[in-house]
Protein backbone atom coordinates (compact mmCIF):
# COMPACT_ATOMS: atom_id res chain seq x y z
CA UNK A 1 0.00 0.00 0.00
CA UNK A 2 1.52 3.24 -0.69
CA UNK A 3 0.95 6.11 0.76
CA UNK A 4 -1.41 7.96 -1.66
CA UNK A 5 -4.10 4.96 -0.90
CA UNK A 6 -4.67 6.19 1.81
CA UNK A 7 -8.00 8.80 2.18
CA UNK A 8 -6.32 11.73 3.89
CA UNK A 9 -3.04 11.79 1.82
CA UNK A 10 -3.94 14.94 -0.07
CA UNK A 11 -4.99 16.96 2.57
CA UNK A 12 -1.65 16.15 4.65
CA UNK A 13 0.79 19.17 4.95
CA UNK A 14 3.59 18.79 2.94
CA UNK A 15 6.63 18.01 4.42
CA UNK A 16 8.18 20.65 6.77
CA UNK A 17 10.38 22.97 4.90
CA UNK A 18 8.42 22.51 1.28
CA UNK A 19 5.65 23.88 -0.48
CA UNK A 20 3.09 21.45 -2.34
CA UNK A 21 3.39 24.49 -5.16
CA UNK A 22 6.03 23.71 -7.54
CA UNK A 23 7.76 25.81 -10.38
CA UNK A 24 6.74 22.57 -13.07
CA UNK A 25 5.18 23.88 -15.70
CA UNK A 26 4.15 21.15 -19.16
CA UNK A 27 4.31 23.09 -22.06
CA UNK A 28 1.92 22.92 -24.93
CA UNK A 29 4.71 20.64 -26.79
CA UNK A 30 4.33 18.05 -24.05
CA UNK A 31 8.13 18.98 -22.52
CA UNK A 32 8.71 19.40 -18.77
CA UNK A 33 10.12 22.72 -17.42
CA UNK A 34 11.35 23.45 -14.13
CA UNK A 35 13.07 26.90 -12.45
CA UNK A 36 12.75 27.65 -15.92
CA UNK A 37 14.92 24.88 -17.49
CA UNK A 38 13.52 22.22 -19.61
CA UNK A 39 13.37 18.50 -18.25
CA UNK A 40 16.17 16.67 -20.48
CA UNK A 41 16.46 13.71 -18.73
CA UNK A 42 14.47 10.53 -20.47
CA UNK A 43 13.89 9.04 -17.33
CA UNK A 44 12.47 11.89 -15.40
CA UNK A 45 10.33 13.49 -17.89
CA UNK A 46 8.83 9.97 -18.32
CA UNK A 47 8.03 9.46 -14.70
CA UNK A 48 6.34 13.59 -14.71
CA UNK A 49 4.03 12.06 -17.69
CA UNK A 50 3.08 8.85 -15.25
CA UNK A 51 2.14 10.95 -12.02
CA UNK A 52 0.06 13.60 -14.14
CA UNK A 53 -3.99 13.70 -12.02
CA UNK A 54 -5.79 16.15 -10.46
CA UNK A 55 -6.06 16.86 -7.22
CA UNK A 56 -9.17 15.45 -5.66
CA UNK A 57 -10.69 18.36 -3.96
CA UNK A 58 -9.52 21.17 -5.79
CA UNK A 59 -9.12 19.91 -9.41
CA UNK A 60 -5.92 21.47 -9.62
CA UNK A 61 -2.82 19.37 -11.63
CA UNK A 62 -0.98 17.46 -9.85
CA UNK A 63 2.27 14.83 -10.10
CA UNK A 64 1.55 12.42 -7.65
CA UNK A 65 4.07 9.38 -7.08
CA UNK A 66 1.99 7.61 -4.57
CA UNK A 67 4.33 9.12 -1.86
CA UNK A 68 4.44 12.75 -2.54
CA UNK A 69 2.63 14.80 -4.48
CA UNK A 70 2.84 18.54 -5.75
CA UNK A 71 0.72 20.78 -7.87
CA UNK A 72 2.50 22.24 -11.08
CA UNK A 73 0.98 24.38 -14.41
CA UNK A 74 -0.13 22.72 -17.57
CA UNK A 75 -0.09 25.17 -20.54
CA UNK A 76 -2.40 23.36 -22.68
CA UNK A 77 -3.26 19.50 -22.12
CA UNK A 78 -1.84 17.26 -19.41
CA UNK A 79 -1.16 13.91 -21.77
CA UNK A 80 0.00 13.97 -25.25
CA UNK A 81 -0.57 11.20 -28.26
CA UNK A 82 3.01 9.49 -28.87
CA UNK A 83 1.38 7.26 -31.02
CA UNK A 84 -1.54 5.64 -32.78
CA UNK A 85 -2.35 2.00 -33.36
CA UNK A 86 -4.58 0.82 -36.34
CA UNK A 87 -5.84 -2.85 -35.70
CA UNK A 88 -6.45 -2.47 -32.51
CA UNK A 89 -7.50 0.94 -32.66
CA UNK A 90 -5.61 2.47 -30.39
CA UNK A 91 -3.45 5.42 -29.24
CA UNK A 92 -0.41 5.28 -26.65
CA UNK A 93 -0.32 8.41 -24.65
CA UNK A 94 2.74 10.31 -22.65
CA UNK A 95 1.96 8.65 -19.89
CA UNK A 96 2.64 5.06 -21.53
CA UNK A 97 -1.12 4.20 -21.34
CA UNK A 98 -2.95 2.88 -24.05
CA UNK A 99 -6.44 4.60 -24.89
CA UNK A 100 -9.19 3.56 -27.90
CA UNK A 101 -8.60 5.89 -30.68
CA UNK A 102 -11.94 6.91 -31.68
CA UNK A 103 -11.87 9.20 -34.62
CA UNK A 104 -15.02 10.28 -34.13
CA UNK A 105 -14.55 12.36 -30.53
CA UNK A 106 -11.46 13.89 -32.20
CA UNK A 107 -11.48 17.87 -32.44
CA UNK A 108 -9.18 20.28 -34.16
CA UNK A 109 -7.69 23.29 -32.27
CA UNK A 110 -7.08 26.51 -33.99
CA UNK A 111 -3.56 25.64 -34.31
CA UNK A 112 -4.65 22.85 -36.65
CA UNK A 113 -3.67 20.22 -33.54
CA UNK A 114 -5.96 17.47 -33.21
CA UNK A 115 -7.03 16.75 -29.50
CA UNK A 116 -9.06 13.17 -28.59
CA UNK A 117 -10.65 13.22 -25.30
CA UNK A 118 -8.63 10.33 -22.88
CA UNK A 119 -9.17 9.07 -19.36
CA UNK A 120 -13.14 8.25 -19.40
CA UNK A 121 -13.49 11.87 -20.93
CA UNK A 122 -12.01 13.70 -17.69
CA UNK A 123 -8.71 14.95 -19.82
CA UNK A 124 -7.92 15.87 -23.37
CA UNK A 125 -4.40 15.15 -24.63
CA UNK A 126 -2.70 16.99 -27.54
CA UNK A 127 -1.28 15.41 -30.85
CA UNK A 128 2.32 15.65 -30.94
CA UNK A 129 3.61 16.53 -34.18
CA UNK A 130 4.56 13.06 -35.20
CA UNK A 131 1.65 10.94 -34.33
CA UNK A 132 -0.39 13.47 -36.27
CA UNK A 133 1.71 14.03 -39.39
CA UNK A 134 1.37 9.85 -39.24
CA UNK A 135 -2.28 10.05 -40.17
CA UNK A 136 -1.57 12.46 -43.44
CA UNK A 137 -1.98 9.66 -45.92
CA UNK A 138 -5.45 8.58 -44.13
CA UNK A 139 -6.81 11.92 -45.06
CA UNK A 140 -9.22 12.31 -48.08
CA UNK A 141 -10.53 15.44 -48.83
CA UNK A 142 -14.32 15.42 -49.90
CA UNK A 143 -17.02 17.82 -51.05
CA UNK A 144 -16.55 21.46 -50.30
CA UNK A 145 -13.42 20.98 -48.63
CA UNK A 146 -14.07 18.85 -45.92
CA UNK A 147 -11.52 16.37 -44.67
CA UNK A 148 -12.28 12.82 -43.60
CA UNK A 149 -9.78 10.42 -41.84
CA UNK A 150 -9.58 6.53 -43.42
CA UNK A 151 -8.93 3.65 -41.20
CA UNK A 152 -9.67 0.63 -43.02
CA UNK A 153 -13.48 0.91 -44.55
CA UNK A 154 -14.27 3.49 -42.18
CA UNK A 155 -14.55 7.23 -42.60
CA UNK A 156 -14.48 10.11 -40.36
CA UNK A 157 -15.25 13.50 -40.59
CA UNK A 158 -13.01 15.81 -39.27
CA UNK A 159 -14.04 19.11 -37.49
CA UNK A 160 -12.75 22.14 -38.11
CA UNK A 161 -10.48 24.04 -36.26
CA UNK A 162 -12.09 25.85 -32.93
CA UNK A 163 -11.54 29.37 -32.14
CA UNK A 164 -11.28 28.38 -28.52
CA UNK A 165 -9.48 25.03 -28.51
Amino acid sequence: MKPSDHPEFFRLPPPEGRSRESTIVLDGEGNFWHEGARVTHPGMARAFASWVGRHPDDGRFILNNGYDWTYFHVEDTPFFVERVFEDPREVELSDGTREPFEPDRLGVGRSGALYLPVKDGQYRARFRREPQLSLLDRLEEGAGGTIFLKLGDLRWELPRASPEA
